[in-house]
């Protein structure tokens, strides 16, 4: 007899049917037993009377988890037993034979458990019983719809699906590489690609005009919650004779707009999709991937707090740093220990404390008030639109620090006040990256972003340009707080190409040996292009509602980068070394080498 799934046996009522699935739980009322059957779309309840000897001796054996098999008669249930809790809860299966396929050990944790009464590191070590939950059966299949409506959406556009090498050379990508060492060419090793960046960048040389895949990419990176160490996958993408970002934001914003509604059934905050100047993101929110579900933007205070006498201020200011101020609607509400807790926070931040005014009753309660004339906070009142029972919070440093500390007290207090609605998704582009930073680690020039990105102005720029004044054609697709696209139009002239990376202290000679392929097809016609990559797993836990990245992947790494259920990584025995011309280099237990 064909199978017949847990959720189809409500379309069979009188008819004789087999399932087969997990015993999800047993139940022996003395005269029957009664046996939940689990498979991937439901439940469903078995019934077993005593009458029939054969599968009542079979069914006293069953526990949690045994995989069975069963036939017989779907029958309704009489009213007052109906279980509404589950959608074949109207119906039974009265069984006429029973058989264990195979039966289980006894269970390190209750398979249908809430993810936050069990340890993540046992759940881990057994995610194969994980994965029989509802809700990561449910991701399984949600990631795959995902999956399937990106490539309908890339399939209609003319973009054709190529895989790229996995084992490469190393490249910068602004990680560390993961090595895997060549037995047949001792000494040397292949990296595994942080992007396929040089290889979709050639595709376009090579006359595709618009390619993508979903790419594993590999990057030696420290966990956290929204990123998964060592692996993850990307929606990688690239388009020949894009020459202008623009022309890459609206081939991929309809698609972007279609999930988050269709997909995902949330609400697009801002159509079309805003961008902003990385420089004004930076001032305003002290972020370069703000969450902008809320608004309290940062105001700059520097002018009009230029002659003030509070020395705070003062000193900042006259070393050229700037004072600013965020203003919290409602932020009266505030305990003592909340702003205690966000004092530490700025403090950590490297701020010397955080200062801040309240607003109560048409007067101002704070210590730093005394030092201010009623000219200033007249202007602090004006510029932040503080009202009765807010609070405004103040930043005064150099620029940069006062951003960062701003943005990250800004994203908190959305957290306190809960101006995080999770039904709303609010994207933006974030334009105009600068193409260089200053290293305080290496002391000297670096790439900021994507080192393959074209400059703006081109080689004139690069020859003219304070380098940290120069514009990259680059740009990022965030929303709530979430960094999901990062892409830009690519340098693919040579010489420019060679003058951007002399301006990061890399010579000719480097360039050719580490990107020789790249440079060699650029000589023989390359057309403009451009393109970005998405990060899935990222993109698909913020639709998803999921803060934790761990919960979308099907085998995941834990929080230090182990898979505790395969036990890796794990060591490798002297006889595969020796095969890879390799000898490790330890501590020894007692920390020396």
């Amino acid at each position: 007899m064909q199978r017949t799934l847990a959720q189809e046996s409500l379309q069979h009522i009188g008819k004789e049917i087999s399932l087969s699935g997990w015993a999800s739980s047993t139940r022996d009322h003395g005269g029957l037993i009664f046996i939940d059957l689990r498979d991937h779309t439901g439940i469903v309840q078995l019934t077993i009377n005593p009458e029939n000897t054969k599968a009542f001796s079979v069914a006293e054996k069953i526990r949690d988890e045994f995989v069975i098999t069963a036939t017989g008669k779907v029958i309704e249930r009489d009213g007052s037993l109906a279980n509404k809790n589950i959608p074949t809860g109207t119906i039974e299966i009265k069984v006429d034979s029973l058989e264990i396929l195979n039966p289980s050990k006894a269970l390190p944790f209750p398979v249908m458990h809430q993810e936050d009464t069990i340890n993540e590191e046992i759940r881990l070590k057994y995610r194969f019983l994980d994965l029989r939950r509802d809700k990561m059966q449910l991701m399984l299949r949600k990631k795959d719809e995902f999956f399937t409506a990106i490539r309908a959406y890339m399939h209609d556009r003319d973009f054709v699906e190529i895989t790229t090498p996995i084992l490469t050379s190393s490249s910068p990508e602004g990680a560390r590489d993961f090595l895997v060492p060549s037995r047949l060419h001792p000494g040397k090793f292949y990296a595994l690609p942080q992007a396929p960046q040089q290889f979709k960048q050639l595709l376009m040389v090579g006359g595709v005009p618009r390619y993508f895949q979903i790419a594993p990419c590999f990057r030696d990176e420290d966990p956290r919650a929204d990123r998964h160490p060592g692996e993850f996958y990307q929606l990688d993408l690239e388009m020949a004779f894009a020459d202008k970002g623009e022309q890459v934001w609206e081939m991929m914003e309809p698609m972007v707009i279609q999930l988050t509604e269709e997909f995902a059934g949330k609400k697009v905050l801002t159509k079309p999709i805003p961008r902003i100047p990385y420089a004004e993101a930076m001032e305003k929110y002290g972020s370069d991937k703000p969450d902008l579900r809320f608004e309290m933007q940062m105001v700059d205070l520097t002018e009009d707090l230029k002659d003030t006498g509070f020395t705070v201020f003062s000193k900042a200011i006259a070393s050229g740093g700037a004072v600013k101020a965020i203003m919290c609607s409602g932020g009266s509400k505030l305990t003592r220990s909340q702003i205690d807790e966000l004092t530490e926070m700025a403090k950590k931040d490297g701020a010397g404390g955080l200062a801040y005014i309240v607003k109560e009753n048409g007067e101002y309660k704070s210590p730093v008030v005394k030092f201010l004339s009623e000219t200033e906070l007249a202007a602090i009142v004006e510029k932040t639109g503080a009202q009765d029972g807010d609070i405004i919070f103040f930043g005064a440093d150099e620029r940069n620090l006062v951003n960062k500390v701003l943005g990250k007290l800004r994203n908190k207090l959305g957290d306190i006040f809960g101006l995080k609605d999770p039904n709303i998704i609010a994207w933006a582009w974030i334009t105009d990256f600068p193409m260089y930073e200053y290293s305080e680690t290496e002391k000297k020039i670096d790439f900021s972003h994507n080192p393959f990105s074209m400059p703006r102005g081109g080689l004139e720029s690069l020859e003219k340009e304070d380098p940290l004044d120069i514009k990259a054609d680059q740009y990022d697709l965030i929303a709530n707080g979430y960094e999901l696209l990062s892409g830009a139009i690519r340098n693919y002239n040579p010489e420019v190409m060679y003058k951007a990376f002399q301006v990061a202290g890399i010579d000719r000679e480097t360039v050719d040996e580490r990107f020789g392929a790249m440079i060699r097809a650029f000589e023989y016609g390359a057309p403009p292009h451009g393109g970005c990559a998405f990060g899935l797993d990222r993109w698909f836990m913020l639709l998803m509602d999921e803060p934790n990245i761990r919960e979308v992947i099907a085998f995941p790494k834990n929080g230090s980068a182990e898979d505790v259920m395969m036990a890796a990584p794990s060591e490798i025995d002297a006889k595969q070394l020796k095969e890879l011309h390799i000898k490790t280099d330890l501590p020894k237990k007692d920390g020396k080498i």
